[in-house]
């Protein structure tokens, strides 16, 4: 990406969308011109970056930070999706990073950062969404214990109606490890909201611990936890597969296999969505698994997919047997039901593996 030191940028004739975007960021900004960061060569004509342009504001209040937004998750120029509701996929990026310095410009892995949030979205087709979260295999820059994002609308743009469809202005807040799983345990909207004194505007600090080392925000949300189990239905996993074994007069036998990394996911969850009567499911790329309490446990096939109907008492068997370490492991209470346990590599951007979960 190259700045563009007059402010101006080759947007063509119609450029509708763009404008929205600035009318929108006019009431918060005024006459501040940001520093704007566009691209040599844009996607549509074949550009590695999917963002036309990121622009960034220089704030003081509530704490010195930048605030980043970015152009090109909505139509910029014409409408071409069939979706009239909202323009493109109906979000644009918004990140606001603490500084404490003098610098008169944004650091540069902030744009990398936010053009390969983009990039996953065109690549995978997975579009984010208020109350989303992604885990970033690692700190998202150097010495930081912020190796998560959550994705929240931002609190000061909201959602405008540009003439291409509704853009929602999605924020993106760095989070530790904990506070990843505090979320997942619990409510992205509810934990944020208890973070929220601590992090005015949900600003990402990059130098901060964890808050839930903070006693009065870790009690409150174990007990939000404890009252209302999780919010998250689902996660996605890697090499997600089963297969059933037929039995000469007697039901198949259910197999499931997932790999370790998911494993601890899965023990979290299960038991604070299945007690509250909310389903939960593991989403792979072939299948779908979903896990729901009853009365007698059952495991039926629909195509791909499996639904696994567990007792309370098999619940409670399978979260004391199941181990995020590679091997084979029957549910006991269960007979006909076993997870098979593979080890997980994490890998880098460039294919290295850095990490192996069992």
């Amino acid at each position: 990406m190259e700045q563009d030191e007059d402010g101006n940028d080759d947007r063509g004739a119609d450029q509708a969308g763009w404008d929205a975007i600035d009318r929108a960021l006019a009431p918060l900004y005024g006459e501040q011109e940001p520093r704007h960061y566009g691209t040599l060569i844009k996607h549509a004509l074949g550009g590695p970056d999917p963002l036309d342009g990121i622009s960034a504001y220089k704030r003081e209040q509530p704490v010195p930070h930048w605030h980043f937004v970015t152009y090109g998750l909505s139509e910029l120029y014409a409408k071409e999706s069939e979706d009239a509701e909202h323009s493109g996929w109906g979000f644009e990026l918004t990140f606001r990073l603490r500084d404490d310095s003098d610098a008169s410009e944004p650091p540069m892995w902030a744009l990398n950062f936010l053009q390969n949030l983009a990039r996953y979205v065109f690549s995978s087709g997975n579009a984010f969404a208020d109350g989303h979260y992604l885990n970033a295999n690692g700190p998202i820059a150097v010495d930081t214990r912020i190796r998560s994002v959550a994705f929240v609308r931002d609190p000061e743009l909201g959602e405008i109606d540009s003439p291409h469809g509704k853009v929602e202005f999605l924020q993106v807040v760095g989070l530790t490890n904990e506070e990843e799983l505090a979320l997942k345990r619990w409510s992205t909207r509810k934990v944020l909201h208890a973070f929220e004194p601590h992090m005015p505007l949900w600003i990402t600090d990059l130098e901060r611990d964890s808050l839930m080392q903070e006693s009065e925000i870790a009690a409150e949300i174990a007990a939000g936890t404890a009252n209302e189990g999780s919010d998250t239905g689902f996660v996605f996993v890697d090499g997600l597969s089963w297969q059933q074994q037929a039995r000469r007069w007697r039901k198949p036998s259910t197999t499931v296999v997932l790999g370790a990394r998911q494993v601890g996911e899965l023990l979290a969850l299960l038991p604070l969505r299945l007690p509250f009567d909310k389903p939960f499911a593991l989403i792979g790329a072939e299948c779908r698994i979903e896990f729901a309490q009853g009365r007698r446990n059952a495991a039926e096939a629909d195509g791909a997919d499996l639904r696994l109907t567990l007792t309370a008492d098999t619940l409670r068997e399978l979260i004391a047997t199941l181990q995020a370490r590679e091997g084979q492991y029957p549910v006991r209470g269960y007979d006909l039901l076993s997870f098979v346990v593979r080890k997980t590599q994490i890998k880098d951007a460039e294919g290295r593996v850095v990490q192996t979960i069992g």
